[in-house]
């Protein structure tokens, strides 16, 4: 077995899938993010809901620029709206560690092809392009939904840190996922294959549930 390397630092590009289309972070996504922001879903973010579009453009102004987080927005290819954004973070090059997280993805990309195509495209870019050896998914352990997704996208739970930061004035415990480059493969083969147009009826519903494992 070879012996591991590090990964190729992070950088602000474009990933186009046959749905969906990651950009980085930009001013031209202020006015869909906002149209899109439920402030119920912003429970577990530490953004709070943007009031207006203006309030949406001051958060773009500081998030656009961090280098970790680094922020980019999901673009649903058939409308061309900016649907929700995720980011990179905790980025570690030397040990070949990444986190996906900040990830607020709208009502509309909920529970579709372009949410599931957009995790599949970060999840690539990853391991295939930057080289990671470890892909971590952290959340709130009450964020049912999150944990939820970190399962159904092929993550391993590790385990709960238990008060492990305080968040919003309480005390939080966060569930650890992981996914290792040796298991990508296979979680590939089974994106691929839910994607695959043939696997959606005319109204674009599934035919087949994922299965990446």
């Amino acid at each position: 077995m070879s012996k591991p390397q590090p990964a190729t630092p992070a950088g602000r590009v474009v990933l186009d899938g046959r749905y969906t289309r990651i950009e980085p972070l930009a001013q031209s996504h202020a006015a869909d993010l906002f149209a899109a922001a439920e402030p119920e879903r912003f429970r577990y973010l530490s953004q709070v809901p943007p009031v207006d579009v203006a309030d949406m453009s001051r958060w773009i102004g500081t998030a656009a620029l961090s280098a970790d987080p680094m922020y980019f927005t999901v673009i649903d290819k058939a409308t061309g709206r900016a649907e929700g954004r995720n980011s990179l973070m905790r980025i570690d090059p030397t040990n070949a560690v990444i986190e996906l997280g900040g990830i607020y993805w709208g009502p509309r990309m909920s529970r579709t092809r372009v949410a599931t195509e957009a995790f599949y495209l970060m999840a690539r870019h990853i391991f295939e392009d930057l080289g990671n050896r470890r892909f971590e998914w952290k959340c709130n352990d009450l964020n049912e939904p999150s944990k939820r997704a970190a399962i159904r996208f092929g993550f391993t739970f590790e385990g709960l840190f238990r008060q492990h930061m305080i968040f919003k004035g309480d005390n939080r415990d966060t569930a650890w996922f992981s996914m290792l480059d040796g298991e990508w493969p296979e979680r590939k083969a089974g994106f691929e294959r839910w994607l695959d147009p043939g696997n959606f009826d005319a109204e674009a519903k599934q035919l087949s549930p994922l299965a990446v494992r």
